[in-house]
């Protein structure tokens, strides 16, 4: 009777264990912290589509002032070259020259212009994109935490209930077998009992040899497993 409660407590031990483990898993945050550190990424990466559009924005606008400037010289220009204000003709082939020029760095700008534009069109829509993925992984962050904290609370609450029950059922247990499994379980994995089914130890899984088996069986005292040597309970 007292090694069938022993494989009770067995039973409860390698519930609290795992329990454990995944309480200790929890309040590392590690599931937690793998979802902060993918939101952190892409808030990173919008990060840098943002100031990407800004040098492109600063880009824009010098670009435009620029073509502006030139625009106004030119038309400038242009009124002095038809005015009359100016009759001398090397002066005015020098004008002509200046506004060709003139013409020439203006579609320069432009060509430039565009392609500015052009990227900031790109960027804008990657932009879109990293904005969108980093809200979703914001959310998930927030799902995962909540879900971790209710997790956590029934964890904590079901390590409770087994804790009770592991003392009630360990103040049956005798306890000069109940140190030796404590002991065997700190050296075994936290197994420290196991059942023998068809010749088998259920702890490590080694088949006992006909003449153990048979010595086993005529023992009064506790049986134990010839390969692992845990308590063996029939």
């Amino acid at each position: 009777m007292t090694t069938v409660r022993l494989l009770a407590l067995q039973e409860i031990d390698t519930t609290i264990d795992r329990l454990s483990t995944r309480r200790a898993a929890l309040e590392g945050g590690g599931a937690l912290a793998e979802a902060r550190e993918l939101a952190d990424a892409a808030e990173h990466r919008l990060g840098e589509f943002g100031l990407k559009l800004d040098e492109l924005g600063r880009d824009q606008m010098r670009f435009e002032h620029e073509i502006e400037s030139m625009t106004q010289k030119e038309h400038a220009e242009q009124t002095r070259l038809y005015d009359g204000s100016v009759a001398n003709a090397k002066e005015l082939e020098a004008l002509q020259h200046d506004i060709e020029n003139l013409k020439k760095r203006r579609a320069d700008r432009e060509d430039e212009l565009l392609v500015v534009l052009e990227q900031r069109e790109a960027l804008e829509a990657g932009a879109a994109e990293a904005r969108d993925t980093s809200e979703q992984l914001r959310a998930t962050v927030d799902q995962v935490a909540g879900a971790s904290a209710q997790e956590l609370a029934a964890i904590v609450a079901e390590l409770a209930q087994r804790t009770a029950e592991r003392a009630s059922i360990a103040a049956e247990i005798d306890p000069e077998l109940l140190e030796l499994y404590e002991d065997l379980r700190s050296q075994k994995k936290g197994v420290g009992a196991a059942t023998l089914v068809d010749g088998v130890c259920q702890g490590c899984h080694e088949q006992l040899s006909a003449m153990q088996l048979d010595k086993l069986k005529k023992t009064d005292g506790v049986r134990r497993c010839e390969h692992c040597r845990r308590i063996l309970v029939f």
